[in-house]
């Protein structure tokens, strides 16, 4: 098999159902994706360690999802079962409550960085965001599985936890954007004012 095949030298690009330019707006959001994709693969060289084995087994199985939104982005015929489902978005939400209860409590903006391990996950997270962008462009043009976008959304802010984790774990501090007001309270407490 050759990895060439010239097929897209005039521009175009195939779907699952079709040809379309290869600045289609399905074309960026599943490019979008993919490069969100390859962030975390760089993200899981730096956590290798066995302090993080959790993270990195769950970041294997979102790079296989991720996977899994492209592809349904790149369906076009009505035929074609989608294989991102609801349940993807729900194992997102449990980690994240999870990894809340792990990491120091927020009240203020922080700024990406701490160590270089959760630098590289608040990029994946910034660039999983520009995804999310592009699936809600295409989202207001053609049809789609709207569960993608749900993922999308809902895998930033996992990365934001997981990030804030590393750090806590490397016993790093987050390091708080200085003229950020309190933000971010307990539930409990803002009904208490």
């Amino acid at each position: 098999m050759k990895l060439y095949t010239k097929t897209g030298d005039q521009g175009q690009t195939s779907l699952v159902g079709g040809r379309v330019d290869k600045n289609h707006m399905r074309v960026e959001a599943y490019g979008t994706i993919d490069e969100a994709n390859s962030v975390i693969g760089w993200a899981m060289t730096l956590l290798q360690d066995e302090k993080f084995r959790d993270i990195y087994q769950e970041l294997q199985r979102i790079q296989h999802e991720l996977f899994d939104c492209g592809g349904d982005l790149a369906i076009v015929s009505e035929k074609m079962p989608y294989k991102v489902k609801e349940d993807m978005v729900t194992f997102l939400e449990e980690r994240i409550d999870a990894y809340i209860q792990q990491a120091p409590p927020l009240e203020r903006f922080i700024l990406p960085g701490g160590s270089p391990q959760a630098a590289a996950l608040h990029m994946a997270r910034t660039v999983t965001r520009r995804a999310e962008r592009c699936v809600v462009a295409l989202m207001k043009q053609e049809q789609m599985n709207k569960v993608v976008l749900q993922y999308i959304n809902r895998l930033s802010d996992y990365l934001f936890a997981v990030a804030r984790v590393v750090n806590a774990r490397l016993q790093v501090k987050d390091v708080e954007y200085e003229r950020s007001a309190i933000v971010f309270r307990d539930k409990e407490e803002k009904k208490g004012e």
